[in-house]
């Protein structure tokens, strides 16, 4: 069962290197009290399902099952997190580009979730939101997640999902939208972007020990704090999330001041 706990005041934030061995005393009951991190919207960039399956000689639909079972493990344990908005990079613009059998793959496991993890977001108040063009999946793929979209509306916290999505193209859709409605500003490409109902960005988190964004969230990552980890996604645990948001909680952030 998903559930949520309340989000606390935003705060300082952290930029990491790696992983540490151990937290800083104090730090893990500080980030499970879900009250002074400070963090209200954390995005992840789920990389490793290939390599764990390659690593335990598995297929890799294998690897991007136990994904799937490392996304529901981790919000399952978001309660007492005080997180609003969680966001997932689940399937890029480029991705496509993969072998027709792992696309299949992929979208068998999207179904799946939804269809068994769809009642406890609507019991327990979270809303599904989806960024990138996700109209191009498969129709019953398409149906499902709109009623998703209705099923989950009023829901208070947020599990975004980056379905077919392109950070760059987002940005130069965004500045179209808002060269139509007159000045090319900040404010104006900012609103136009698909997360501009979302908190901002305040820390982007990415396994497998890769350290490079992607093509995700570029525009919203300008100021958000990171945090690189070797853990292949599969194995990544709320423990991992808590101890990534205890390192945020010691970061200072200044946003270009002093």
């Amino acid at each position: 069962m998903i559930s949520w706990g309340k989000s606390g005041p935003a705060q300082a934030e952290v930029v990491d290197e790696r992983p540490r061995a151990s937290l800083e005393s104090g730090a893990s009951s500080a980030v499970s009290s879900g009250a002074s991190h400070g963090a209200r919207h954390v995005a992840i960039i789920m990389d490793g399902n290939g390599r764990w399956a390659k690593k335990h000689r598995l297929p890799r639909a294998v690897g991007h099952q136990r994904g799937v079972e490392a996304v529901r493990r981790l919000v399952r344990g978001l309660g007492p997190m005080g997180l609003d908005c969680l966001t997932l990079y689940a399937f890029s613009s480029e991705n496509w580009k993969r072998p027709e059998d792992e696309i299949a793959d992929l979208m068998a496991l999207m179904r799946k979730f939804i269809r068994s993890d769809l009642p406890d977001f609507v019991k327990n108040g979270v809303k599904l939101k989806i960024i990138g063009d996700y109209k191009v999946l498969e129709p019953d793929i398409v149906e499902m997640i709109e009623d998703a979209l209705r099923q989950t509306a009023n829901g208070t916290k947020t599990i975004a999902v980056a379905l077919n999505y392109g950070s760059q193209q987002e940005i130069a859709r965004a500045a179209a939208k808002a060269a139509e409605q007159g000045a090319v500003t900040v404010e104006s490409i900012s609103a136009h972007l698909d997360t501009a109902d979302l908190p901002p960005l305040d820390l982007l988190i990415r396994t497998s020990g890769e350290v490079r964004l992607s093509n995700f969230l570029l525009w919203q990552s300008a100021y958000a704090e990171m945090w690189f980890t070797d853990v292949l996604w599969p194995d990544f645990t709320p423990g991992h999330l808590e101890e990534a948001l205890a390192s945020f909680a010691m970061r200072e952030r200044r946003f270009g001041g002093r």
